[in-house]
């Protein structure tokens, strides 16, 4: 695992800690300044998400988690440093980026509440059969109104949608919040089979920082904007409680 040597206390960084995809990234950042106004949430942020690798980017509240995904789906615009899309700096929307196959899904839950569950996914033009097979429940609920359905139903929807268009790269970002144990595994597995099955490249923002864990090939730790901590997930569900000190130092 690597632990940044800027921050205090952290342990100098061994080259050899680092841990690098298997493949070219899909998506990347380059000394990474982002926020909002002329003031910088993100200091000096580098990442990477490759195909096929699902990336946990794990921190506490007021981190720039949030600030991350939205600058690395073309929401917000880098202060310094720039993003890269298969490796050429991108300064495109986030509806550009679609076309090109990144797809997002939030806490929100991008689906149409007065639609029922069929109609919600011919409108995203998926396969009822693939949504079904993702979210077996689903099916079921076909001719229910969405907004009939519970939380943890909805984003089910929400990602079947979403993966049913098979995109190349996803922004997860929270997408477990509020919802039960169970929906969250469910959720978590979905992803982690897309990305074994589909190539898919993920960057997971999550705050059950152990289940994140469990289906994450990598992990960047963010603390005030910054990150203090990252490596192979197999490493760091070892070093959990180096994790969770960065959770309880931000908040001193």
């Amino acid at each position: 695992m690597t632990q940044r040597n800027d921050v205090p206390g952290a342990r100098p960084v061994s080259d050899a800690a680092a841990t690098d995809a298997a493949g070219p990234p899909l998506i990347a950042t380059q000394g990474l300044y982002a926020g909002y106004g002329s003031a910088a949430i993100l200091r000096n942020v580098e990442i990477k998400v490759a195909a096929g690798q699902v990336v946990a980017l794990l921190g506490p509240n007021g981190a720039g988690k949030t600030t991350t995904v939205l600058t690395l789906a073309g929401e917000l615009k880098p202060q310094q440093g720039q993003v890269l899309y298969n490796g050429v700096g991108d300064h495109s929307p986030l509806f550009r980026r679609a076309r090109r196959g990144l797809a997002y899904v939030g806490e929100d839950r991008t689906v149409f509440m007065s639609l029922t569950v069929s109609e919600n996914l011919r409108v995203a033009r998926v396969d009822n059969d693939l949504a079904y097979a993702l979210f077996p429940e689903l099916r079921q609920l076909a001719r229910r109104r969405t907004g009939l359905l519970s939380g943890g139903e909805q984003q089910m929807l929400a990602l079947a949608r979403v993966l049913g268009r098979r995109p190349s790269l996803l922004l997860a970002d929270e997408l477990s919040l509020g919802l039960a144990p169970m929906i969250v595994d469910r959720l978590l597995t979905a992803i982690r089979a897309a990305a074994d099955e589909q190539g898919l490249g993920v960057l997971l923002v999550e705050q059950h920082a152990e289940k994140a864990l469990k289906v994450a090939d990598y992990v960047y730790v963010l603390r005030r904007g910054e990150v203090i901590i990252e490596g192979a997930a197999t490493d760091i569900r070892g070093r959990l409680h180096e994790v969770q000190d960065a959770y309880l130092a931000a908040t001193k």
